[in-house]
């Protein structure tokens, strides 16, 4: 590799592990370790780590912030060890807490920390995110960001991420043992043992082969449940806003209340939006059939509870499953009662209810999964500006920089989405060569993303302060 300012800090190893070791530096920081891009050998290659090349065999550059400060990493409410050794892996400092943290606490701890990890409890509000001056990244170990103020955090320039996928089979496989649950009153016999009393009945209690399963949202979720269910002997249906093609033999409906009215368990798998919100109220409820059952392991804002309970005390409803709630405890304890919210105490003294404290995703398997796919998003951001699964960011990417390419810097400009903006990061830029670039909106917000050749830190330290007079940026990072 040719010498230059850029790489004087790197040094690769003679011992012929092709592993690279980054000093560290008072004046630049360095990037962390390269273990995000290592695989390791197989027995026949030897036991050491080596970098993943690129497709052209090339191997990648890892690639280190200009004008930031190690990257500090706070992690709350017990993010999985995956994830956490992801992180850690990478030479982040990383701050590890089992709990989330009452607001002004949270606003003292996070106002040094570039990345934040959190799962459902935390709340990220405007007031929490101002205090957060060198916050570049949110990553929401969950399925749900709307814990996170999103259009803050765009207008902000802060990057959120979050796990769509990974826990899919675990509440898809939590809402079949619910159906069984319900269907077979397994839940009231099994209390009732407990405290002694036998009661061996058969009334009202159903297979549910040959029973129709309605599914409200045809996502990650639904189409899973979809599978299982239909692997089972029930007939499925479903509804969603887009048209969707079905799972084996589950077919669309064109509306909710053709939903409501056909199907004998129906079940929730809806985002929180003001449009599902009270998505199932006194009139969808008095659509159902008489006798059906309601399942809801979505946002506990979709359901109203109240009509469910008076749906339930008039027996409309046979049965429900409830696993979120308007209101959630931010921790363990005694804390479902009607100070949280108003109607716990009714709703807990019904028959045939099976409540649950939000555990849709909590297997091990769902957690690990999901601390991985989540930690590397993360990772992938700090390291190489990539926004690919970003919930309030446009899309970008580039192919990586390669060791091959020495004296390149990846440029990062996040402004606001006004006319005229592009012309003069281009006049910045315009007086270097442009290797690639790309650049993508979002509402107000736009992400450009540049890697340029044949740069010193010299000139790195003054595209910064040139991009920095622009009065419309709102977030520069430059990586080399």
């Amino acid at each position: 590799m040719p010498p230059s300012t850029l790489t004087q800090n790197i040094k690769i190893q003679s011992n012929g592990d092709n592993r690279r070791e980054v000093s560290r530096s008072m004046s630049m920081s360095t990037s962390p370790h390269e273990t995000f891009h290592q695989r390791t050998v197989s027995s026949t290659e030897g036991t050491s780590p080596i970098l993943t090349r690129t497709k052209t065999g090339a191997i990648p550059k890892q690639l280190k912030p200009f004008r930031e400060q190690d990257i500090k990493i706070l992690l709350l409410e017990n993010v999985n060890q995956t994830g956490r050794e992801i992180l850690t892996g990478q030479g982040y400092q990383v701050e590890f807490m089992k709990s989330s943290l009452p607001e002004d606490q949270l606003i003292e701890k996070i106002k040094d920390v570039h990345v934040i990890g959190i799962r459902s409890k935390t709340k990220l509000t405007a007031r929490v995110l101002s205090a957060a001056k060198n916050l570049i990244v949110i990553g929401c170990f969950c399925i749900g960001t709307n814990q996170v103020d999103l259009k803050y955090a765009a207008e902000h320039g802060i990057c959120v991420f979050n796990s769509p996928f990974s826990n899919s089979r675990s509440v898809a496989e939590l809402i079949i043992g619910e159906i069984i649950v319900l269907a077979r009153q397994l839940g009231d016999r099994n209390s009732e043992l407990h405290r002694g009393t036998w009661n061996k009945v058969s009334a009202k209690c159903w297979e549910i082969r040959g029973k129709t399963l309605g599914i409200i949202g045809y996502g990650h979720i639904g189409s899973q449940l979809s599978v299982l269910a239909e692997s089972m002997g029930m007939d499925v249906i479903y509804y969603d806003v887009v048209n969707l093609m079905g799972m084996g033999n589950a077919r669309q409906v064109s509306s909710l209340e053709q939903l409501l009215s056909t199907a004998d368990f129906v079940t929730c798998h809806v985002p929180e939006l003001p449009e599902t919100m009270n998505l199932i109220s006194a009139k969808e409820l008095e659509t159902m059939k008489q006798g059906s059952y309601l399942i809801n392991a979505s946002r506990g804002s979709v359901i109203d509870i109240p009509a469910l309970i008076d749906a339930m005390r008039s027996g409309k409803v046979a049965g429900a499953a409830l696993d979120v709630y308007p209101a959630e405890p931010a921790g363990n304890g005694d804390y479902f009662n009607n100070e949280l919210n108003t109607w716990a105490e009714d709703l807990r003294s019904l028959k045939n209810l099976v409540l649950t404290p939000h555990i849709g995703g909590s297997t091990e398997e769902a957690q690990s999964a999901i601390g991985v796919e989540v930690a590397e998003s993360l990772v992938r951001y700090v390291n190489e500006g990539v926004t690919v699964g970003a919930v309030n960011m446009p899309e970008v990417t580039l192919r990586s920089l390669t060791m091959d390419e020495p004296n390149h810097a990846r440029v990062i400009f996040i402004h606001q989405n006004v006319p005229g903006v592009l012309r003069r990061v281009n006049a910045v830029l315009g007086d270097h060569n442009v290797d690639k670039q790309m650049t993508d909106s979002r509402g107000d917000v736009a992400y450009l993303m540049a890697d340029i050749s044949n740069v010193t830190e010299t000139e790195i330290a003054e595209l910064y302060r040139e991009l920095e007079s622009l009065k419309e940026k709102v977030v520069i990072r430059i990586l080399y």
